[in-house]
């Protein structure tokens, strides 16, 4: 890959053709599936999106609201009580890159307002074609994400007659509709959800034929981090999948991706850092 290949976050571009870029997650939330209520304190959660700042991430995605599987949802008032505090200081005062997890307008404006930077829509603008708009108003990334259903239903929806094609043909048409409403291509971030809508063995086939997703050149992001399909592999429980989140994001990176979404991004700095060097057969 070339070096001109950009992602447009407001006031900053990120070049993601140079090396795969590393987001850290932080969840604000009570009962998310890996840290659930470890950082639902805004002042624990500011504490650690600097932490990961620190590591190494180069983007912080910060989400109020649960997507696991049964997930219980929080109101538009709630997301943004535990949400725009920590945006404000990281992002408005501390200048950090952040991205907010959230499949509601308003939450999504709010955070803008703070200062985020990029909007991450698990639902890929099924729920709310509107966050579209805000990318164009503010020059924010945007993150469409496959997903049937919602994180209540979506493991019922996981028949699919051909997982990549059906996976890439959401891609065309999502990204088409980003398009018509104004998004520009270097705003367009495509990530095929694992775990979201997928059995293991699906998640396993999506990350085995990662670039065969690609659509007009987009960027691909990842998640894999302690998710559940880890565990069916290794037998480990959430707390202990480090070993094989890294299995996973190597042979993520190996297949393509250009953006990967990690909670322990200290260690998966120096696992990308080796993918890509072996990827591109260089040190970047």
């Amino acid at each position: 890959m070339g070096t001109s290949q950009i992602l447009q976050c407001r006031n900053r571009n990120l070049d993601w053709g140079d090396r795969t870029l590393l987001m850290g997650i932080l969840n604000v939330t009570p009962d998310s599936f890996s840290d659930g209520g470890r950082f639902f304190n805004s002042s624990f959660a500011i504490q650690h999106a600097y932490h990961l700042f620190e590591e190494g991430a180069d983007i912080v995605d910060i989400g109020g609201e649960s997507s696991r599987p049964g997930a219980n949802p929080v109101s538009v008032e709630e997301e943004i009580r535990r949400l725009i505090p920590v945006i404000d200081e990281v992002a408005g005062k501390g200048k950090g890159l952040i991205s907010v997890d959230t499949v509601k307008y308003d939450v999504a404006k709010r955070a803008l307002d703070a200062g985020a930077a990029i909007i991450n829509d698990i639902s890929g603008l099924q729920r709310e074609p509107r966050l579209a708009e805000l990318a164009v108003e503010t020059g924010a990334g945007l993150i469409i994400m496959h997903m049937r259903g919602t994180p209540q239903t979506m493991q019922t929806f996981v028949e699919y007659d051909d997982l990549i094609s059906e996976v890439r043909h959401f891609f065309q048409e999502q990204a088409a509709l980003a398009k018509r409403m104004g998004v520009k291509d270097d705003q367009i971030v495509l990530d095929p959800g694992i775990g979201f809508s997928k059995t293991a063995e699906q998640n396993l086939t999506l990350l085995n034929h990662l670039e065969e997703l690609r659509v007009n050149e987009a960027p691909l992001a990842v998640g894999v981090s302690r998710k559940s399909f880890i565990g069916k592999i290794t037998g480990a429980e959430v707390d202990e999948r480090l070993y094989g989140t890294a299995g996973a994001v190597a042979c993520s990176v190996m297949k393509g991706a250009n953006l990967i979404r990690v909670h322990d991004v200290r260690a998966m700095k120096d696992v990308v850092a080796a993918a890509d060097a072996i990827r591109r057969e260089r040190i970047v």
